[in-house]
């Protein structure tokens, strides 16, 4: 009986949340997609939820936007790229948060850091972290990713086969493992070498609860309150322990030794002596490249924002969380691309061997920045298979979307809705990129980007709530690219899946496994 009680009450619960919203663009007069129809496709379809962003982008041509719901919240799915620009640059104001379905208010270590704080707490981390992630800091962090790529490379060509068969998101999820660690918490890893490591442990065990993590976020948004009451945590409790431990002894050690290390506790360990400065523009070094997300500095001071080292640990931890997977799926695709299409791959390979002579092992910051075909190639995959294949906002104060079209009417969304932007949407319009099929670096010369609308080419985001670690993202997979392709050639091999098919789920992840060939060079000075 008491089973029966519960269930009718959570029925009623769920109800009273549900039918209130569900009329919400009924009662504005607006076109809108059923909840259950892209809920049944997240959930039960066949595809990738990319895919499914994508098709629904695509089935509304003539629309600018249309209604949309997540969960049990109104969404406003936004196509126009004039009023993408809108949100999420000249009217931020009025949308200056991500959504945070996790609630994560109760979670000490999630509710502080970047993605997911709000309002002034934001404005004041991002300008306390944008100093740490310029150009000259990049520069000088780019050693630490050199010797995580030499450490890759040298692991294969350890190996005697004729051709090394690889599952290559594997392989470079333990090459992103490193290069946070060692960028991130100031260990060394190689996990390669040593996949038993316990950080490299510890990465697998937020992987794993990835599906636990979505179930427990759509419970956090239907029961906040019962989460909040019991301090339930995202990440299991030896996850974040193991994580604060780290951070706590390398503070403790490096304020004990004066340990400098070109990495992120260091410069956030000098934000907190109020030492971690905006560089000016006589200080910046050669950008990453074409897709580095430009930062929109804001004027107001940063305040009275008390850096601990729970702040620092919670900020390591997104940079973890942000940069495993989302790298290593990009890097996996990236070179699927180059096997299939081996023309573009030896042009590739020409422009590494201009650069890296047979007899070294490394290569400059400075040479890396200046490799335009490398910078071509890799702004291709991004359209192509950018891991951030949608945006999200929330409406923080009520906002008008004035009529363009005859058949629109004027819409007021309340504080509250979720506003979502399909970038792969944008990226694969034929419209803005022709053939969007193809993957053709060409799109990127110097000629051709110049053509690219403005706001039609978003892989790390757009307005001042964008991507804070483009530039690291870019420099880490060039690196590891250059690296590899100075000493092998990728290639086809049996177990490669082809075509390329998605797998379903929420990240980027090619059905069947990114099986390639890696096959040693025989380069000559």
């Amino acid at each position: 009986m008491i089973f029966l009680i519960s269930g009718v009450i959570v029925i009623l619960y769920l109800l009273n949340k549900l039918l209130p919203s569900a009329t919400y663009w009924k009662e504005r007069n607006i076109f809108y997609v059923s909840p259950f129809y892209k809920a049944y496709q997240t959930f039960f379809g066949k595809e990738s939820f990319a895919e499914i962003v994508r098709q629904i982008y695509e089935e509304f041509p003539d629309k600018r936007y249309f209604g949309s719901y997540q969960l049990f919240n109104p969404c406003l799915v936004v196509k126009d790229v004039d009023l993408i620009k809108q949100i999420t640059i000249k009217d931020f104001d009025h949308f200056t948060d991500h959504v945070d379905l996790m609630n994560t208010d109760h979670d000490s270590l999630f509710s502080k850091n970047l993605f997911f704080l709000k309002g002034k707490q934001w404005r004041e981390m991002r300008n306390t972290l944008s100093p740490a992630f310029t150009s000259s800091k990049m520069k000088a962090m780019f050693v630490l990713i050199s010797e995580a790529s030499k450490k890759f490379v040298q692991h294969f060509e350890a190996k005697n086969d004729e051709i090394i068969e690889v599952e290559m998101k594997d392989a470079y999820s333990k090459f992103t493992t490193d290069v946070i660690a060692t960028c991130a918490f100031g260990i060394n890893c190689d996990t390669l070498e040593n996949p038993e490591n316990e950080f490299f442990t510890m990465g697998k065990a937020v992987i794993r609860s990835n599906f636990w993590m979505i179930i427990k976020a759509f419970l956090r948004t239907i029961f906040p309150r019962v989460f909040g009451f019991f301090r339930i945590p995202i990440l299991p409790v030896e996850v974040t322990n193991f994580f604060k431990m780290i951070i706590s002894d390398t503070i403790k050690s490096r304020e004990k030794e004066g340990t400098i290390r070109p990495d992120l506790i260091h410069l956030l360990m000098e934000a907190r002596k109020g030492k971690l400065q905006q560089e000016t523009s006589s200080q910046s070094t050669e950008d990453t490249g074409f897709a580095t997300a430009q930062e929109i500095r804001d004027s107001k001071p940063n305040s009275d924002l008390e850096i601990t080292d729970d702040l620092i640990t919670a900020q390591a931890i997104l940079f973890f969380l942000a940069g495993l997977e989302t790298s290593s799926s990009l890097l996996s695709l990236l070179s699927y691309e180059l096997a299939k299409n081996p023309d573009i791959q030896q042009k590739l390979i020409s422009e590494v061997d201009d650069n890296l002579s047979s007899s070294e092992d490394s290569i400059s910051y400075e040479k890396l920045a200046k490799m335009k075909y490398l910078d071509q190639v890799v702004s291709e995959a991004l359209r192509k298979w950018t891991p951030g294949f949608v945006l999200d906002r929330l409406c923080t104060k009520d906002y008008s979307i004035p009529t363009v079209k005859e058949d629109e009417v004027p819409l007021t969304i309340s504080k509250g809705c979720y506003i979502n932007i399909p970038v792969i949407g944008l990226h694969y319009n034929p419209q803005f990129f022709e053939n969007p099929e193809v993957f053709d670096p060409e799109r990127f010369n110097d000629e051709n980007k110049k053509k690219i609308a403005p706001g039609t080419y978003i892989p790390f985001g757009s307005g001042p709530r964008n991507c804070i670690g483009s530039r690291f993202a870019l420099l880490e997979i060039k690196a590891i690219i250059v690296f590899l392709l100075n000493k092998f050639e990728i290639k086809f091999i049996e177990k490669t899946p082809v075509p390329l098919k998605l797998k379903q789920g929420f990240g980027l992840l090619i059905d069947g496994g990114a099986w390639l060939g890696l096959k040693k060079r025989s380069k000559t000075s």
